[in-house]
């Protein structure tokens, strides 16, 4: 069993759209996401989500925590809704800042995503960075995924680029993480197809770095953490090494952030109705995940 701690030491911050959790027997700091009204990207999770790892990364790890001081040692990004990990960008908000053609407002979201991308990717300090996905991670949320120096997903999770529906692309880090796992031309082809992958094809791709039975995410990540242990020095002086073989800089992301912008204010109308139409799916799915677990709360009693 292992030994859980809550985490108090953003209590005064007031988070509202993530909710953290400690482990202090191997130093397992997991960041679940909460956000609202639907499990997107929205401002408030971000910025609380960039807040948290920034922190966490500023004092290298060194968690006090119900009276004692702890090592973080990986920090984990998991959800809180079941069934759904990420499903990406703000659609609303987009829909808003195009019609507007408010680029500060585009541009300021995408700096926020590449700078949260950025912190798990570039962590500068002795942890492990770590995605749990368990449901859907669309767009934005695979790109969030993608960051993590290590991916365990489970089985049923399905994840994709939706963007080319609404003729756009995925702008914050979905070619610039893809190539450097599997490829430029296979990270196009993904982007451009718009299709849903199984975790277990993104495994066989090379994306996907642990595959999970359903419902065992969360066991699969701490038997990945028991065997790595050990070498945790060697893994995390690994992965600062493929940075400089294969270096990935946040101005390239900012750039690519740019361009995502400008294209993003050349959608027309019919695009914008598209998005309309996914932002109502998302609800819908929020809808039926809400009924599912008053359902299963309600078989318990």
């Amino acid at each position: 069993m292992n030994a859980v701690v809550e985490f108090q030491q953003y209590d005064h911050v007031g988070f509202e759209q993530i909710r953290t959790r400690f482990d202090e027997e191997y130093g397992v700091m997991w960041s679940f996401m909460q956000s609202e009204p639907r499990p997107c990207f929205t401002r408030a999770v971000l910025q609380e989500s960039l807040r948290h790892h920034t922190h966490l990364e500023s004092i290298q790890g060194h968690v006090y925590s119900n009276g004692n001081f702890y090592q973080a040692n990986y920090l984990v990004s998991a959800s809180s809704v079941q069934g759904v990990f990420n499903l990406g960008g703000d659609l609303t908000e987009f829909q808003e800042a195009i019609r507007t053609q408010a680029r500060n407002k585009l541009l300021s979201y995408a700096r926020l995503c590449t700078d949260n991308l950025w912190v798990l990717h570039n962590m500068q300090a002795p942890i492990t960075t770590i995605s749990l996905v368990q449901g859907q991670a669309m767009g934005g949320g695979f790109e969030g995924a993608l960051s993590s120096h290590v991916m365990i997903a489970e089985k049923s999770a399905q994840m994709g680029f939706p963007e080319v529906l609404f003729n756009l692309f995925p702008g914050m880090g979905a070619l610039s993480l893809l190539s450097r796992r599997i490829g430029m031309q296979a990270a196009e082809a993904m982007v451009r197809s718009g299709k849903i992958y199984t975790a277990v094809e993104l495994h066989e791709m090379g994306v996907v770095d642990v595959l999970a039975e359903d419902g065992q995410g969360e066991r699969a990540l701490y038997d990945w953490i028991r065997r790595n242990h050990r070498s945790l020095n060697s893994f995390q002086a690994i992965q600062r090494a493929k940075q400089r073989v294969n270096p990935l800089t946040v101005e390239e992301l900012y750039e690519i952030a740019e361009i995502w912008v400008d294209a993003a204010l050349r959608l027309k109308e019919r695009d914008l109705r598209i998005m309309e139409r996914l932002v109502r799916a998302q609800d819908r799915k929020v809808a039926q995940q809400e009924v599912g677990t008053a359902q299963a709360i309600a078989r318990a009693f």
